[in-house]
């Protein structure tokens, strides 16, 4: 009986000496982790949204400081009623020429920003400030830092995620707007010569494209309004919204959409995936070690 004892308390030992070592292999891992690889992460973060930030404000070639301008065409492959050409340097819409064929007279109406005016895209902005938000929070935390434990790491990996996702979020989903929002918008007083009372337009960003969208409207006389229901906040009204707008009352008609791929948002877009998924790769290889020693505080 006592030698049965001696033999369990001998394997407990072995046990516990195993156990010790394996968590001695697993300390000296996690510290390297922390030491080593944590670092080449913040790096290759650091490489990477710099470059989405060069994206933001690409310099013309030889003009040092000197945005480069870049000319879209809008179109549609299926109808022809508006057409334009726009002129993007970094944030700013710096030119806008609008050809609008209008739907009873096939009449062409021609528009244009005036000299003295560019449109700043709030998208383009702040998702560039996001993105230079996520850069100092990486950069206050350079070479010689150490990181004592896997929350602290954690904790960066999720603000730096959180203004990613602000960024992307700022592309992916254009603002909503109502009717007499954007009726009252700075856009209107854009163009020479100015635009129709029964005209609007609006831009915006989704993913990577730029969009141009214009509604016609017709006014609503006093004896149709009975039925009048004022439309709500969105990013595209569809025909038959009704709102109200200096005491007249109007309907969308007709509504059309045309947009181009602007590449370099493309590219910003990629850059925000492949950043976001290595900062949850780090925060996953932080996780099977947290599991490991649960009174660590990881």
């Amino acid at each position: 009986m006592l030698g049965a004892e001696r033999s369990t308390l001998s394997e407990l030992a072995k046990m516990t000496a195993a156990s010790q070592a394996e968590r001695t292999v697993l300390e000296e891992e996690f510290n390297w982790l922390l030491k080593e690889e944590v670092h080449a992460v913040l790096k290759q973060l650091q490489d990477i949204l710099k470059e989405a930030s060069r994206r933001f404000s690409m310099p013309s070639p030889g003009l040092e400081g000197q945005l480069k301008q870049e000319n879209f065409i809008l179109g549609s492959s299926t109808m022809d009623q508006v057409k334009g050409v726009l002129m993007l340097q970094g944030e700013a819409l710096t030119q806008a020429d609008i050809n609008i064929k209008v739907a009873k007279s096939s009449q062409v109406m021609h528009f244009a920003f005036r000299d003295d005016k560019q449109w700043k895209l709030q998208q383009i902005q702040d998702a560039r400030n996001h993105v230079n938000q996520a850069l100092q929070l990486l950069s206050s935390h350079d070479q010689s830092y150490h990181f004592k434990t896997g929350a602290e790491v954690n904790k960066l990996m999720d603000a730096v995620m959180l203004q990613l996702t602000r960024a992307r979020n700022r592309l992916t989903t254009p603002a909503s707007m109502t009717l007499p929002e954007l009726a009252a918008s700075g856009l209107m007083k854009m163009f020479t010569p100015p635009m129709p009372g029964d005209v609007m337009v609006n831009f915006y960003i989704n993913l990577s494209k730029l969009c141009l969208t214009l509604y016609q409207l017709h006014v609503l006389q006093p004896n149709t309004t009975k039925n009048f229901k004022s439309a709500g906040s969105s990013v595209l009204h569809n025909p038959g919204a009704m709102f109200e707008y200096n005491n007249t009352k109007f309907e969308v008609s007709h509504i059309h959409k045309v947009e181009c791929v602007v590449p370099w948002l493309n590219d910003t877009l990629v850059f925000f995936t492949i950043s976001l998924q290595l900062c949850q790769q780090l925060k996953d290889k932080i996780s099977v070690f947290s599991s490991f020693w649960n009174y660590r505080p990881f």
